[in-house]
């Protein structure tokens, strides 16, 4: 006997209104969705952005798309799928190894840096710990602010016990634990300490403790020699188009910077960090604790507070640049929001996207992609003259300023595009433009004072250094370039 379901008027009613309001969700998820492809469609038609994005919203994926050429020669699409070298993303993943080994307690972090490489050199290695390192406190100069460091250094590969000697072991800048300055050298450090801790290789010990746990299929350890599908070559942005990347020897980065990965697996990575898969609740607080200029281990941790939301979002964050790359992980941890940004044609305002991306999920007003001025009047000086483009400048500025890019970095990486040219004048006429634009710019300064100092121009390349240094005593490039002017 068959039977017959009634469907009484209340359950009726409930249903359409279920109905209802899922389709009013699916209508605002579609709105953001389209927002955010609207946004990095633009920033791509920009030249800004050439890569691969995720957002997740309350955990879960809502956008994932990629733009441009992971490869250009063979116009190979960028998808959620292609593998972005990291950069600087790596320092997480070195930072949770690290603690486990302190949650092991194979590690302590109040340990000196002599305790675990004890051949380190004893003067300064006994003053700096590990929460040094891991905090970029530890005062150690930072091998890749060394000079000619990528001229000279960056193509050869390096034993970690021979690197470390060489190029991670300078003396101290300051007292460690008394200021924060971003360092390199400290993660290669915290890598050379994993590995005679677990008698491992870094990559084993990445492989066996959070890879293969999480899954992480598309992660892994660069290196140039190995054959990795879907592997994005590198490119820089010229204002002619798009060159390879320089070559880099990924022994070098390592620990702090050697990575690769795609958005898919570095979702998997940020879900993994609201549970106690890798790491216990005790551990990840300290982890991430922020200390000197909000740095934690491995993150960067702050709050931001839209406009006309009363309540403050905490952001745990970080990004990285390598040659031909730029990325950004953003975790915003009070509604497990999350947004990726994996771009492979260098160093471009990721920042500013996933701030965008930000407002976005929560309805905010954001501010819209800006043409670069830079790139707009290089085309000018190479068709027409160095005046031409001046006066474009200052027409545009009247005329377009929420159009166009007028930041003090646009005219300062134009001045240099044009030096590389060869074209000292023009440059300095740029330099001028940014120094009017920025008289209280220390930078501006000490780019229209090397200009002058290229062009042979001693007198005006003193005064424009001079004129640095008053705005920013602590810039020590300028102090040393004035000292040298003046002996000469």
């Amino acid at each position: 006997m068959k039977r017959k379901f009634k469907f009484f008027p209340a359950v009726v009613f409930l249903i359409v209104i279920v109905g209802l309001l899922l389709l009013q969700d699916f209508g605002i998820a579609q709105t953001k969705i389209q927002k955010i492809d609207e946004l990095m469609t633009t920033y791509f038609n920009y030249r800004q952005f050439n890569g691969s994005v995720l957002v997740a919203e309350k955990g879960e994926v809502i956008f994932k798309k990629g733009y441009g050429f992971a490869n250009m020669e063979w116009e190979i699409p960028n998808t959620p799928g292609t593998k972005f070298r990291l950069g600087s993303i790596t320092k997480q993943f070195t930072s949770m190894l690290l603690m486990q080994l302190v949650q092991k307690g194979e590690i302590k972090l109040d340990s000196k840096l002599t305790d675990y490489l004890p051949d380190y050199r004893k003067d300064t290695g006994d003053q700096i710990t590990i929460h040094h390192l891991l905090t970029h406190t530890a005062g150690i100069p930072s091998y890749t602010s060394l000079p000619n460091f990528f001229k000279d250094v960056s193509r050869n590969p390096y034993p970690v016990d021979e690197f470390v000697k060489k190029f991670c072991s300078s003396d101290l800048e300051f007292s460690p634990g008394s200021k924060y300055k971003y360092n390199n050298s400290g993660y290669f450090l915290l890598g050379a300490i994993i590995e005679k801790v677990t008698g491992k290789t870094y990559e084993q010990v990445l492989e066996e403790n959070i890879l293969k746990p999480l899954d992480l299929k598309s992660t892994g350890y660069d290196r140039h020699a190995a054959v990795i599908n879907n592997r994005a070559a590198g490119y820089e942005k010229t204002f002619d188009g798009f060159v390879n990347a320089a070559y880099l020897d990924m022994t070098l980065p390592y620990a702090a910077g050697a990575l690769y990965s795609t958005v898919g697996d570095l979702y998997l990575w940020d879900q993994a960090l609201y549970t106690e898969k890798l790491l216990s609740q005790e551990y990840k607080i300290k982890m991430f604790s922020p200390f000197l200029k909000n740095y934690a281990y491995g993150w960067g941790v702050r709050k931001i507070t839209l406009k006309g939301k009363a309540d403050s979002l905490k952001i745990i964050s970080h990004g990285g640049g390598i040659n031909g790359f730029n990325t950004l992980i953003v975790r915003v941890v009070n509604d497990k929001h999350l947004i990726v940004l994996l771009n492979n044609t260098g160093g471009t305002k990721l920042g500013k996207m996933s701030n965008a991306i930000i407002n976005i999920l929560y309805d905010k007003p954001f501010e819209p992609p800006k043409e670069s001025i830079a790139e707009t009047l290089f085309k000018t000086i190479i068709k027409k003259d160095i005046d031409s483009a001046v006066q474009q400048y200052q027409t545009l500025k009247k005329l377009h300023s929420a159009k166009y890019d007028f930041s003090e970095r646009e005219l300062n990486n134009l001045g240099y595009q044009l030096i590389q040219r060869k074209k000292i004048n023009e440059a300095i006429e740029i330099f001028k433009l940014n120094v009017e634009a920025y008289p209280e710019a220390a930078n501006a300064y000490d780019s229209l004072g090397e200009g002058y100092m290229i062009k042979g121009d001693k007198k005006f390349a003193i005064i424009n250094y001079e004129k640095s240094l008053q705005l920013n005593p602590n810039n020590s490039d300028a102090k040393k370039i004035l000292d040298g002017l003046k002996k000469k």
